[in-house]
């Protein structure tokens, strides 16, 4: 037992030996480029997408965040379109009817519902979800 034991002392200890005479030769480019280079990142927020942007100036692939600043012509044209749907129903509709009729986002329907509410071109009844529009 006793010389089995000697014998895997004497292989860990040159192994170690020969583990560091390498490490020592070696440059530290070489050294931090084994280990990861250093640049692992901890624990917290990740970094941001660097995905290229669109036309529009947001990246790719992301549909949250803000809208394009839309011209007054094109939030008419958008009412005109929601008046139309709207005439052709007489019990009237909701907003998330009218948008997914339209196939609009959510996001571009309050702008447009109140420009009619304030040119009279439509009515509101009800509150909040619960709101149903109607020629006005």
């Amino acid at each position: 037992m006793a010389t089995l034991r000697t014998a895997l002392h004497n292989l860990a200890s040159s192994f170690a030996d020969s583990v560091l005479h390498a490490i020592r030769g070696a440059s530290l480019e070489e050294l931090l480029g084994e280990a990861g280079g250093g640049a692992r990142r901890g624990p917290g927020r990740p970094r941001k997408s660097t995905a290229a942007p669109t036309a529009s100036g947001t990246p790719r692939g992301r549909k949250s965040g803000r809208l394009p600043r839309r011209s007054a012509e094109q939030i008419a044209k958008a009412l005109d379109q929601v008046i139309a749907l709207v005439k052709s129903k007489k019990e009237g509709l909701r907003a998330e009817q009218i948008r997914a009729a339209l196939r609009m986002q959510s996001k571009e329907m309050p702008r447009v519902l109140q420009e009619g509410l304030a040119k009279k071109k439509l009515k509101a009844k009800g509150r909040k979800r619960a709101t149903t529009y109607f020629l006005g």
